[in-house]
């Protein structure tokens, strides 16, 4: 996945939030704003190819209150985005 075609899908609205997530990113009070801002300012910090489901990726980004994130993106059959889950990072788990 490419971080310019991504950004360029939220610029013309050719996304789709994952049904099964929805629930998860309102509980932890994660506006739909805030996750395209994270990912028009943020890069992929970590590719999944493998993926079994298809190419996703992670993405690090700032919210416009510069609230980080991380997002994950896959891409849907008729070349829609795919924002799977979106959620504050733990760096207190990174370990020092």
């Amino acid at each position: 996945m490419n971080i310019l075609r991504i950004r360029m899908k939220i610029r013309l609205g050719q996304y789709v939030v994952s049904f099964s997530h929805t629930e998860k990113i309102r509980l932890r009070m994660i506006s739909l704003e805030e996750i395209e801002t994270a990912i028009l300012s943020g890069t992929i910090i970590e590719p999944y190819s493998d993926d079994s489901r298809g190419a996703s990726c992670l993405i690090f980004g700032l919210s416009h209150e510069l609230r980080p994130l991380h997002v994950v993106c896959g891409k849907l059959e008729h070349d829609e985005l795919l924002i799977i889950i979106a959620y504050e990072p733990d760096f207190n788990s990174l370990g020092a």
